[in-house]
């Protein structure tokens, strides 16, 4: 494809989203960009948070995990499951009752404002570094595959990026997501589903001859039981995944907020355990299009990508879609694949971090009702140029450095989940000025064990199992600062 063709394919996708903006956004109040008027569709949620959960990540990362991991992800995908079940049958219903606006508001309710705010803190910390990152990723791919050519350089491509996104959820914020999401759920799925037929077709297979030769049986192993020290030991996986979904869904307002946005409490654990189950399909769907890339490399002597000396894995899916003559169908559906899955995650964050800053740090529904949206508005341009802003921070550091920044962001996970397992599993108050300093020093500590050498810990190597123990290490905490008040 030209750089013009795709230009226009570009433009072609973002006026449907602002189309779609344009028809849900005509209510534009607090209670619709906040809460949808708790009148979304829980199937039409429960579809698009698929798209929410994967992101652009997922859609480079997970197909090219096969060549060093097989399908041992799914391990973590079951994982996920059972910790979905946790959030459909614990925290929904505490939400509900709450009718919390912000999920960390109960923070508040339970231990005082000080922990509210921290917890509150956390997400944005995390939700910046997170979403700014996945941006930052499909950004270096979208300037590699055009802008570069035509002379639009990096900061432009961010900033243009950024702002159709602040374009399409001005006015309705979670109101049009639930249905953008839904657009790109769709567009992502599609691009994976066709790569999957051309490349079988390709092959000389259909899918289920696929799944049933010898090479797929070669890449595709799922559990792995042998080795603890690994990182794709199926207990630290399953254990992981459930707690990063606990964490990484159930605690975060980005995530829960959709939840929340449906009619009832019985229709959210629809939509979370819908979204739940289809998740298991979509991820395996996912690393069979890893399975079926790195067959084809193999099959036609493809060399898989090198930059900057390193071999990269997560770009063999865009250099098979794009350069391999596969046909024009395939180019258009990868990329907009890739745009949806950058921002089904992005368009999201924005809105939640918005969410987040104006209810939790400005008490935003405490005010009068004439200042409420102004400020609101204000909000979602500050937040905008935040990211703008540290999208192109990341562009200015070693690759290396950026994917540690990222990492170090999944650590702010820990003290909100030893925060939400102490209010929910105990009875006891704490000393609330203090909660900020357990999780503090709970992140340090968890990101130095994570650097202990092997002659302390041999070779056994950390995964999502840092999550969990992070955890702990905040609820141990916490009871050190318990008060004598029940």
């Amino acid at each position: 494809m030209t750089a013009t063709q795709i230009l226009l394919l570009i433009a072609a996708y973002f006026t449907v989203l602002i189309l779609i903006s344009y028809f849900t956004g005509k209510e534009d109040s607090n209670d619709a960009f906040f809460k949808a008027n708790k009148s979304a569709p829980w199937y039409l949620v429960a579809f698009g948070m698929i798209g929410a959960s994967l992101s652009g990540v997922t859609f480079i990362s997970v197909p090219g995990m096969i060549g060093g991991q097989q399908f041992a992800y799914m391990q973590g995908v079951f994982g996920f499951f059972v910790g979905y079940l946790f959030i459909l049958l614990i925290l929904l219903p505490i939400y509900y009752k709450l009718n919390v606006t912000s999920i960390y508001q109960y923070l508040e309710q339970r231990f005082g404002t000080v922990s509210y705010k921290t917890g509150a803190f956390f997400f944005l910390l995390s939700r910046v570094t997170g979403a700014s990152f996945r941006l930052f990723l499909v950004a270096l791919a979208m300037q590699y595959i055009v802008f570069e050519s035509i002379g639009i350089p990096f900061w432009a491509t961010v900033v243009i990026s950024i702002l159709l996104i602040w374009i399409y959820t001005n006015r309705g914020g979670i109101k049009t997501i639930i249905w953008t999401d839904t657009l790109q759920t769709l567009a992502m799925l599609t691009s994976v589903g066709v790569a999957i037929y051309l490349i079988n077709e390709k092959l000389d297979w259909n899918f289920v001859g696929f799944l049933n030769s010898y090479e797929f049986s070669e890449r595709g192993k799922i559990f792995f039981f042998d080795n603890p020290n690994s990182t794709t030991y199926f207990w630290k996986y399953f254990i992981g995944g459930i707690f990063i979904a606990i964490a990484m869904t159930g605690l975060d307002q980005d995530m829960m907020q959709k939840n929340l946005t449906c009619k009832t409490p019985y229709e959210s654990k629809k939509n979370m355990f819908t979204m739940a189950t289809l998740l298991i399909f979509v991820n395996f769907f996912f690393l069979s299009l890893g399975a079926l890339l790195f067959i084809y490399a193999d099959k036609f002597g493809l060399h898989i990508p090198i930059v900057d000396g390193k071999t990269r894995t997560d770009l063999l899916f865009p250099e098979i879609a794009m350069n391999q003559g596969l046909g024009t169908g395939l180019a258009i559906t990868f990329i907009i694949g890739l745009i949806a899955a950058a921002y089904s995650s992005a368009d999201s964050a924005l809105t939640s971090l918005t969410t987040s800053f104006s209810v939790d740090f400005l008490n935003i529904e405490k005010l009068p009702k004439e200042q409420q949206k102004p400020l609101r508005k204000k909000v979602h341009v500050g937040v905008s140029i935040l990211l703008i802003l540290v999208v192109i921070f990341f562009n200015t550091l070693e690759g290396n450095v950026v994917s540690n920044l990222f990492k170090f962001a999944t650590f702010t996970y820990g003290p909100l989940l030893g925060l939400f397992a102490f209010g929910i599993l105990t009875k006891y108050q704490i000393k609330d000025n203090y909660s900020w300093i357990i999780g503090l020093v709970s992140i340090i500590i968890s990101y130095l064990i994570t650097l202990l050498p092997e002659s302390v810990i041999g070779t056994y190597k950390f995964h999502w199992e840092i999550l969990p123990l992070n955890g702990l290490i905040t609820f141990i905490g916490l009871i050190l600062i318990r008060s004598k008040q029940h």
